[in-house]
């Protein structure tokens, strides 16, 4: 049976061929079965953005479409770039290719609990405790060399101009409050001056939150344990992947935000840095503040957008 993987001219079409696994999961087996690999019992990931199946207890396989090249190259180029420079796991490449236009990896699967089913359970200190390694993780992963990933596509200032230009429309679409659509225009002027758009650029993952981490306890006390999920990345300023662990983990409790930033470098968070955060929690490309920060009743709570910075980095 001649198997081949379809085209297709929009997103909606992709992702109903996803949610229909038995349309790719025989394409999926027969590119691992061309490496040699384990198919006896695949299991398919629902969740996600790409073609994903765990063969094994060992391997991944990502399956990406030609539309999605680019999480493509940042998935391998990252992968690549920060093999061996890390104190935490990451996934390994094993193998790789392309199939009908769509290329693909196979990597190493991490051992670990999934951090968005563990961290809700936690105690506050412990809470606190991962935060703090979070940001030393990112410190880590921003020390490392570019190497290739400073070619990837958007530039930093390019993606910033784009991000300030559809700013306003975007949180518009999506429902944010007139009280704080009033002061975005004030904002993104402080952000011009705010937000380095020249600098000399790092790593930016562009997603700490808790579906992309790996935890594991030892004797009561949790630590990271792994670090998976490199399609987002870009080379940009490096407060700006301070923003998912601090909509998502954070909540506005002090000692949460005080371990993050401190495991990051920073002590005490000041206005600039504040003011600099939140435009960039606004500019983030997967910003939707509504659905984003995890902070019970903060619309109630903050008047404007300075209230608002003030409430997420409290300190």
């Amino acid at each position: 049976m001649s198997m081949a993987l379809p085209q297709f001219t929009d997103p909606e079409s992709f992702r109903a061929f996803r949610s229909d696994p038995p349309q790719w999961l025989p394409i999926a087996t027969d590119i691992a079965r061309s490496h040699g690999l384990d198919i006896s019992a695949p299991h398919v990931f629902v969740t996600g953005t790409n073609l994903v199946v765990g063969l094994s207890d060992r391997l991944i396989l990502k399956i990406f479409p030609p539309h999605l090249r680019p999480q493509f190259v940042s998935e391998r180029g990252s992968l690549t770039q920060l093999a061996g420079r890390l104190h935490l796991p990451i996934p390994e490449i094993v193998a790789e290719g392309t199939r009908d236009g769509w290329p693909y990896l196979v990597i190493t699967r991490l051992a670990g609990t999934l951090g968005s089913e563990a961290w809700p359970q936690l105690p506050e200190d412990q809470k606190e405790r991962l935060l703090r390694q979070i940001g030393e993780t990112i410190a880590a992963v921003q020390r490392a060399p570019l190497g290739p990933l400073a070619q990837i596509e958007p530039r930093w200032g390019d993606f910033m101009q784009r991000q300030m230009q559809d700013c306003r429309n975007r949180h518009t679409r999506l429902g944010l409050a007139t009280k704080f659509l009033a002061g975005l225009d004030d904002l993104l002027r402080d952000a011009a001056e705010l937000i380095p758009m020249d600098a000399p650029p790092v790593i930016l993952i562009g997603e700490y939150i808790p579906e992309n981490f790996l935890l594991a306890c030892d004797d009561g006390e949790w630590s990271l344990a792994g670090l998976f999920d490199f399609g987002d990345v870009l080379a940009g300023w490096r407060d700006y992947d301070l923003l998912g662990p601090s909509a998502f983990m954070a909540a506005g409790r002090p000692g949460r935000v005080r371990s993050l930033l401190e495991g990051f470098g920073y002590t005490r968070p000041d206005f600039a840095l504040k003011r600099r955060l939140m435009a960039l929690m606004l500019l983030h490309r997967a910003s939707d503040l509504n659905s984003h920060i995890c902070i019970e009743g903060w619309q109630e709570q903050a008047g404007d957008l300075v209230e608002l910075q003030e409430l997420i980095w409290a300190s």
